[in-house]
């Protein structure tokens, strides 16, 4: 367990670092421009990379979200869960504080926001991403014909969910990811980061029942 610590921790750490920093220092808004591009494709590459780097050793889920569509579906134990959960949170944050200490802590370090204001608004977005995206980490994942395929296919789904949901929330999809950064920048950010912590699990969960009664079942028919 220490190994699979240490592997989410340097995983959500580069998370944050990585993608958040191309957010941050492109000044990605929710305007369709080349930043909102890139920090959409930041995203899916840091995910890329930490799967066929770190996934041997923890599965890189490096989001809480995803362990917990992982926990429903009897991939881990609640123990095992709960390492990862801390992990991930420490290495979130982790990010942000080096993220901040190199391009200021005044900066935007890629933090979400509520759409149009709204906290319903915005748990219904992050929801629906963090279901899509869940439901088809369980889906490739527990193929073995997409063994080789699967961290390109969960990275090009992460850059899809940002293309898409950047406009609205910045897009979160991971709690963890979330947190840190909401840590130092304050404000209305920490104030609403719940909704990030929150949303995404209710995605998750319901990805993990979409995908526990209606895929799994199929193929074990």
């Amino acid at each position: 367990m220490i190994k699979k610590f240490c592997a989410e921790f340097i995983g959500t750490f580069m998370l944050v670092l990585l993608a958040c920093g191309t957010a941050t220092v492109l000044g990605c808004s929710n305007q369709p421009d080349g930043a909102y591009i890139l920090t959409a494709i930041a995203f899916g590459l840091v995910i890329v990379a930490m799967a066929y780097s770190i996934g041997n050793v923890s599965g890189c889920h490096i989001n809480p979200a995803v362990s917990l569509g992982v926990l429903i579906n009897g991939g881990m134990t609640i123990g095992e869960f709960f390492v990862y959960i801390i992990a991930q949170f420490a290495g979130a944050t982790a990010g942000a504080a080096v993220l901040g200490a190199l391009v200021g802590f005044d900066t935007s370090l890629g933090t979400n926001g509520l759409y149009d204001g709204s906290i319903l608004k915005s748990i219904i977005i992050e929801v629906i991403l963090t279901c899509v995206f869940v439901l088809v980490i369980l889906s490739v994942t527990s193929k073995k014909k997409f063994e080789k395929l699967a961290g390109l296919i969960i990275g090009f789904t992460l850059t899809l969910v940002h293309i898409f949901g950047i406009y609205f929330t910045g897009t979160s999809v991971n709690p963890a990811r979330s947190f840190g950064p909401a840590i130092f920048k304050g404000g209305d950010a920490l104030a609403n980061v719940w909704v990030f912590i929150v949303a995404p699990l209710i995605g998750a969960a319901i990805a993990a029942l979409i995908y526990r009664f209606l895929i799994k079942s199929k193929e074990e028919a």
